[in-house]
């Protein structure tokens, strides 16, 4: 009798489940049957979603929150095609995320066989790395390397295609081992030129930002900065890196920041950015912090500082977490002049973020009233999720991001985003109250996907916030035609009604004094009958969160 062997189909279930993976997205599709029939049996949940955007987007978020790569997995042509969206967040937002892509037979390839597409020529610059399985006996081997290609250097998304008659051949089931992924970690020189640029700052600055942390880097960071009076900003839709109530924290720097916020990129004389780099949200199009005298310090494991504008005074390749494990062991005096900095942008900070009053107007509905009722009654580690849109305001003037990775959004600005990456995070931290928040416009790109909830018991609240148009597009719109109004118009179902057709709560607002009892009645929904709700919002035209 010969080695025992396993279809290569079945090896990558196995290799993914070595990985560490939980949970894969999927929409299936015939090219592909043979991994699907390895994950019968695998200890890995299988969650069929009804759209490869869907799938992708949650794979994606589910890499954002976790140190390993988010997998989806779809089918040849039109579903490669749709997954598309998510593979460009990844790129843009430094996701860790693998897509798996079923392939035509090998014995096809080159004859536009149906469904026949060139998955090098379609992928090739929106991904790390595009692999092929023409071996069936590299199977292991092939996901050992697209999990390390995912997560070395700065992460990002890699694409495996599968060919179905690959997949299926029979090979020696041995694993491949995981591959270590490098996190580099502060020099002694490093070490010393921080130590000397922080000592000669009056004003210095931290930004977080990124995908690659720990909660427990962000806390030991968190600490570090409380105990030395140094403020530190987050990226856009990077909130909770630092908690919300930090005396530390100073606020978000991206698209509708607070000016003062953005006024601190000029100001300081010393920026530590870590886990991000000065890129064109940061910078407002490149245009701020580029003078070439200031004082800038970037800590990124990326050697190419990929996407990065304006002065590099010193470069330190570590991952966030190594680094703040070095930077603890700097002990620097309290300065004056430190805490009065940090004191003035957290006083403003807290200004901006006061919550409006929660007693109800006798007008139409308004976000303000909801995020009054609902921020006062969230826990500490509750999570918020957005797609792209005026409406992602609210959550980042007032959402409690208490913890790291309790604000998961699309910081490429994304729309479709809100659903999935709310369904992910609900699957991940069954036990967390997530809330998304979405427009109406980005609702309806992949809201079927509360189907994919009411299917595996993912329990998020889903705000939708109908202002019947595109609301951002509408902002630049007027700013540069005026009272052309043109291509930026909706006519909306109901919402609430559609979200009680998939299983959940569902209840329609278009009073502020209802706002409320709508609220509670949601949250006890999701509370006791462990289903998703929904509220759908219904407020005026060209309503602004500041």
């Amino acid at each position: 009798m010969g080695p025992a062997t396993k279809s290569a189909g079945h090896v990558i279930v196995d290799a993914l489940a070595a990985h560490g993976v939980e949970r894969t997205y999927v929409v299936p599709g015939e090219s592909f049957l043979d991994v699907l029939d390895g994950l019968h049996s695998a200890d890995i949940e299988t969650i069929v979603c009804r759209h490869e955007g869907g799938a992708a987007y949650m794979a994606e978020a589910d890499g954002k929150m976790n140190q390993r790569p988010g997998i989806a997995m779809v089918t040849r042509g039109p579903g490669a095609a749709n997954a598309h969206v998510g593979l460009h967040t990844a790129w843009q937002d430094s996701t860790p995320m693998v897509l798996f892509v079923g392939l035509i037979p090998f014995e096809h390839r080159d004859r536009e066989a149906f469904q026949e597409f060139d998955i090098k020529a379609w992928f090739d610059t929106g991904a790390k790395r595009v692999m092929v399985l023409d071996h069936a006996e590299r199977a292991s081997e092939i996901v050992a390397e697209a999990m390390f290609a995912a997560m070395s250097g700065r992460p990002g998304p890699v694409v495996v295609g599968l060919p179905e008659d690959i997949i299926r051949e029979q090979v020696d089931p041995a694993p491949h081992p995981v591959i270590p992924v490098a996190t580099g970690g502060m020099t002694v020189t490093d070490w010393k030129a921080l130590k000397a640029a922080l000592e000669e700052a009056e004003k210095p600055l931290f930004v977080l930002g990124g995908n690659d942390w720990t909660q427990e880097g962000a806390d030991s960071l968190t600490a570090w900065l409380e105990e030395h009076r140094i403020p530190a900003a987050v990226e856009w839709r990077c909130e909770g890196t630092i908690p919300f109530s930090s005396p530390s924290y100073v606020g978000p720097i991206g698209y509708g920041r607070p000016k003062p916020t953005y006024d601190l990129l000029e100001e300081t004389d010393l920026l530590v950015f870590v886990g991000t780099v000065p890129g064109d949200v940061i910078t407002d199009g490149f245009v701020v912090r580029q003078d070439w005298s200031k004082k800038n310090f970037l800590v990124t494991i990326d050697p190419s500082l990929r996407g990065r504008s304006g002065a590099v005074s010193y470069q330190i390749v570590a991952k966030p977490d190594v680094f703040v494990r070095d930077l603890v062991m700097m002990d620097l005096p309290c300065r004056p002049e430190w805490s009065a900095w940090t004191a003035r942008m957290r006083t403003e900070q807290e200004k901006f973020a006061a919550l409006p009053p929660a007693t109800p107007t006798d007008g139409p509905a308004r976000m303000d009233t909801l995020m009054a009722n609902l921020c006062s009654s969230l826990p500490q580690d509750a999570m918020v999720t957005l797609g792209a849109g005026e409406h992602t305001n609210w959550a980042h003037r007032y959402f409690p991001t208490e913890r790291y990775a309790s604000m998961i959004s699309a910081r490429n600005g994304s729309m479709g985003y809100s659903v999935p990456s709310a369904i992910a995070a609900s699957l991940a931290y069954p036990g967390r109250r997530v809330v998304t928040i979405a427009g109406d416009g980005e609702f309806l790109m992949n809201g079927q996907e509360l189907a994919t909830a009411a299917q595996y018991g993912a329990t998020p609240l889903v705000i939708v916030m109908d202002n019947q148009e595109y609301g951002t597009i509408r902002t630049h719109q007027e700013r540069h035609y005026p009272e052309r109004i043109s291509g930026t118009q909706l006519k909306n179902p109901d919402f609430a009604l559609m979200a009680r057709a998939f299983g959940g709560f569902g209840v329609r607002v278009e009073a502020d004094a209802d706002i409320p009892a709508a609220l509670e009645a949601a949250l006890k929904a999701i509370d006791e009958d462990k289903t998703f709700a929904l509220i759908h919002l219904i407020v005026e035209q060209r309503v602004k969160a500041y």
